[in-house]
């Protein structure tokens, strides 16, 4: 199995060092720390951040619906809640995965223009 690794915040604030000039390593992470808070703050007051280049944090509310329990099949009420998503900018989609290219019905259209003639 592949090992994933993931930026730690500490890899993030040094990349920020590396590629902004003239800041230090606590500036940069009092920048990130105030981003997340801000995009928290935002989302608790207005259900929805928007964090240019990025994506939206939005903030949804789940009704109360019936489940089971798979164990014993018994049918338990699941009650209703609130839950944060990510909705991801679709610039960036596309820059980490590229979307399908269309098949071209160019022939197709060639052919039923050459029968009709």
């Amino acid at each position: 199995m592949a090992v994933v690794t993931r930026m730690t915040q500490t890899q993030l604030v040094a990349a920020l060092v590396e590629g902004v000039e003239g800041i230090n390593k606590k500036q940069a992470k009092a920048l990130v720390t105030l981003y997340a808070d801000i995009a928290i703050k935002e989302t608790k007051k207005n259900g929805v951040a928007v964090l240019p280049g990025l994506g939206r944090l939005v903030r949804q509310e789940r009704k109360a619906r019936t489940g089971r329990n798979p164990a014993t099949g018994a049918t338990i009420k699941i009650p209703a809640k609130k839950v944060v998503k990510f909705r991801v900018a679709k610039a960036v989609k596309d820059a980490i995965v590229p979307p399908k290219k269309e098949k071209v019905a160019a022939p197709k259209a060639e052919k039923a223009e050459k029968a009709a003639k």
